[in-house]
């Protein structure tokens, strides 16, 4: 059992949209801080038929509940309709809700109630290195973080099931499936783009489908957290930024498993774009936990300078290096980037063995790094 850093008692004096990828753990975390709490779940079949056929089910076995109790309802996408029971509730009867799902694309798309503001928004990622005891980082990069993948040694039987699962139910319920074939292969085809800038046209051609279809497939990609896109950092005057966003998967495992990529030598480049993947990862996760107003972007200018993660704007400046010591050479980006923002915290994450500074510019081994992020030295 994984103590997550997502503490959803802290904001339970509102309603609570809970959002996630599938298998991040969201409904274990429910049932671990919540086990008194009256729990509908719609995967279960009997379950969702009843409040399928029946949404004012809810209201109706609500009214007998104590004003106070807690009610999670797990898959809440599948029955959009119980959120206009769960509205009146709200406002009548002050029920607490917390309502779990793998996306809000879904009740967007069907006009579904959205509470209109009655709800706050959390959003819970895979692992990171500060729950697991023991961190191995060499796992975390092959394996990912989804935890069921994380805890074994081949995880690959569970990613074939996974990818297969994610295909057959959020695709099919965005009423794609008459497209699953194509949509196959623009996923591996944005594996293969996963951490560089994101060219609607060249991947419509790799696909075989046009831009408009490709830009709509990365927007799914998205909005059923299964992607990020990562803009383009602006606010840069000597030298000119190329603003096409990046694309990252949600977690470095499923990327390995689309690639192919099994046992990854350092040194390689597959390795390289694991370890920058896994990193960009946690750190998206840790700027959503803590609540941060600051955003993530990169750095790419037209003349080829490069920093992989600007952190606000120009606060943090970060690259990503795989290799055992680093060089004056893999500072030129961020060095570039310093003519602009003097101030900047300047980075680059590695596999070094210790901690030191190369022409203003901190190299932190990854391990290090990744425990400065979670105690708040970093973001």
């Amino acid at each position: 059992m994984y103590s997550r850093i997502l503490k959803l008692e802290e904001t339970l004096e509102d309603s609570v949209f809970l959002w996630g990828a599938r298998q991040v753990g969201k409904s274990t975390l429910l049932e671990t801080l919540f086990p008194d709490a009256r729990y509908y779940d719609l995967l279960k079949s009997e379950e969702f038929e009843r409040l399928f056929r029946r949404p004012s089910l809810l209201r109706e076995e609500l009214m007998n509940s104590d004003r106070q109790d807690l009610v999670i309802i797990d898959e809440i996408q599948k029955v959009p309709q119980l959120l206009d029971e769960a509205h009146w509730l709200m406002t009548n009867r002050q029920t607490r809700f917390i309502l779990c799902g793998s996306s809000a694309r879904k009740l967007m798309r069907c006009g579904a109630n959205l509470l209109g503001g009655r709800a706050l928004r959390t959003v819970m990622y895979p692992l990171v290195s500060a729950e697991i005891p023991d961190f191995d980082l060499m796992r975390a990069i092959h394996n990912g973080l989804i935890p069921r993948h994380y805890a074994i040694e081949n995880p690959q039987r569970r990613l074939q099931a996974y990818i297969g699962d994610y295909l057959n139910e959020e695709i099919r319920a965005e009423a794609l499936s008459r497209n699953l074939s194509s949509f196959a292969r623009f996923l591996e085809i944005a594996a293969q783009c996963s951490g560089e800038m994101v060219v609607y046209n060249n991947i419509a051609q790799d696909c075989g489908l046009s831009a408009h279809t490709v830009k709509d497939y990365f927007n799914i990609l998205e909005q059923t957290m299964i992607g990020y896109l990562i803009p383009g950092f602006s606010g840069t005057n000597k030298r000119r930024p190329i603003l096409a966003p990046k694309f990252y998967y949600f977690d470095v495992g499923i990327v390995n498993y689309l690639l192919r990529r099994k046992k990854m030598e350092q040194g390689t480049e597959a390795f390289g774009r694991a370890f920058e993947h896994l990193l960009i990862q946690e750190i998206i996760a840790c700027l959503g936990y803590s609540l941060s107003d600051e955003k993530l972007s990169y750095w790419r200018t037209s003349g080829g300078y490069e920093v992989d993660c600007i952190i606000g704007q120009g606060r943090v400046a970060i690259e990503f290096k795989s290799c055992d010591e680093v060089k004056s050479r893999h500072t030129k980006g961020l060095k570039a980037f310093q003519e602009e923002y003097p101030q900047v915290k300047a980075i680059v994450v590695s596999m070094d063995k210790y901690r030191r500074e190369l022409n203003g510019v901190e190299i932190i081994p990854a391990t290090e790094f990744l425990s400065d992020l979670w105690k708040g030295k970093i973001v």
